[in-house]
C-alpha cells in the first residue's frame, strides 16, 4: 500500500494522519526579535533558532525572523524600532531585556510579546502576576530578586573579611529599586554595610568603580542588567584594576574574569522561549501562559582571578561549583 492509499484508509477509519502544527504549509509566520547586536551575542539568536527547529519551524519555509539588534540607545529610539515591527504586523515579538520588552509593550497591546531573562517582570509593570500575566506579555524571568540572597551569601562566604559591599546598579532598570530594598534587608541580617554606585553609561561604570575604590569597598555585587551584561568585560577589567572581588548574575562575566557568578542558564532560556512562540502560534493567549522562572542555577568560580586577588576560595564553595576556571 502506498502513502496515498494509507492516508485514504486512515481517513476511512476516522483516523486522519497526524501532521505537526509547524509542518502545516498554510502560512509563513513572522517573528520580530529585539535583542543585542549579533556581533556581541549571536548565540542567543542561534539558541532561539535551535528551539524553533526542534519544533518543526524552518526559516524561509514556515517562519521568518526579523532581528533588530541594538544596545545603548534611548527608550524613545527603542520604541521606534519596536514600532517598525508592529507596522510589519509580525505575529510575535521576542524581547531580550526589560527595556526592549517595555518598548514593545508601549507600542502594542495586541501582538504577543515573549520576554526572555527579565529580572522582575512584575516590578517592571510588564505582567500582573507570574501565574497569570494578564496582558499580551509572557515568557521567562531571571528571578533576580529571589536569587539575590544566594548571590550575596556566596560573595560573603568567598570573601569573609569583606564588611563593606559595593553594589553596581543601573537605575534605568525598573526592577533595581526593588532589588536594592531586598539586598539592604539581606545585608542587615549579615551585618554587612552597602555602598551603592549607579551607572547608566560606559563612562559612569568607570566612575562607579573609582568611587568604590575611594570608599574602600571590599567586594562588589553587580546587579542583573542587560547593559551591564553587554559591558561585562569593561566591568571585569575595572574590578581587577581596583582589586575588587566581584560577584555577577551571569556566568559569562565569571568566564570573562569576574570572581564568581551564580545564575540561571541564559542561553537555554532562549531555546525555551521558542516553546512560548510555538504555543502562541498554535492559538494560546499570552495572558494565560505562566511566566517561567529558573529551576536550575549554576555557580561559576574563577580561580585565576582569585589567585590574582590573593584570595583562597573556601573548599565548602568549591565543592558546590558547577564550573571552576583555573
Amino acid at each position: 500500500m502506498n502513502r496515498r492509499e494509507t492516508i485514504r484508509a486512515l481517513i476511512a477509519l476516522g483516523a486522519a494522519p497526524v501532521v505537526s502544527f509547524a509542518e502545516q504549509p498554510s502560512r509563513v509566520y513572522q517573528i520580530g526579535f529585539l535583542g543585542p547586536p549579533l556581533s556581541l551575542e549571536a548565540r542567543y539568536l542561534d539558541a532561539f533558532r535551535e528551539g524553533l527547529q526542534k519544533l518543526g519551524y524552518v526559516e524561509g519555509k514556515n517562519i521568518t525572523i526579523d532581528y533588530r539588534g541594538t544596545t545603548g540607545i534611548s527608550d524613545q529610539a527603542q520604541r521606534g524600532i519596536a514600532s517598525e515591527l508592529v507596522a510589519r504586523k509580525v505575529d510575535v515579538i521576542v524581547a531580550s531585556v526589560t527595556q526592549k520588552a517595555l518598548a514593545a509593550r508601549s507600542v502594542t497591546s495586541t501582538i504577543p510579546i515573549v520576554m526572555v531573562n527579565i529580572p522582575d517582570p512584575i516590578e517592571a509593570g510588564l505582567v500582573e502576576s507570574l501565574s497569570r500575566p494578564g496582558r499580551n506579555v509572557t515568557g521567562l524571568s531571571r528571578n533576580a530578586v529571589e536569587s539575590m540572597g544566594k548571590n550575596l551569601g556566596l560573595l560573603a562566604e568567598a570573601v569573609p573579611r569583606a564588611r563593606l559591599i559595593g553594589i553596581l546598579s543601573n537605575p534605568a532598570e525598573p526592577s533595581q529599586s526593588h532589588v536594592l530594598v531586598k539586598i539592604k534587608q539581606l545585608a542587615d541580617s549579615r551585618r554587612l554595610r552597602l555602598y551603592v554606585a549607579n551607572a547608566t553609561t560606559a563612562t559612569e561604570i568607570e566612575g562607579a568603580l573609582v568611587a568604590m575604590s575611594k570608599e574602600r569597598v571590599e567586594a562588589m555585587l553587580v546587579l542583573a542588567n542587560g547593559f551591564f551584561y553587554i559591558n561585562r568585560k569593561k566591568i571585569v577589567a575595572l574590578a581587577q584594576q581596583y582589586r575588587l572581588p566581584s560577584m555577577f548574575q551571569d556566568s559569562e562575566s565569571a568566564v570573562a574574569g569576574g570572581l564568581l557568578s551564580y545564575s540561571s542558564d541564559s542561553v537555554e532560556n532562549y531555546r525555551t522561549a521558542a516553546t512560548y512562540v510555538d504555543r502562541i502560534l498554535r492559538g494560546a493567549k499570552p495572558s494565560d501562559l505562566p511566566i517561567q522562572q529558573p529551576t536550575k542555577y549554576e555557580l561559576v568560580i574563577n580561580l585565576k582571578t582569585a589567585k590574582a586577588l590573593g584570595l583562597t576560595i573556601p573548599q565548602s564553595i568549591l565543592l558546590r561549583a558547577d564550573q571552576v576556571i583555573e
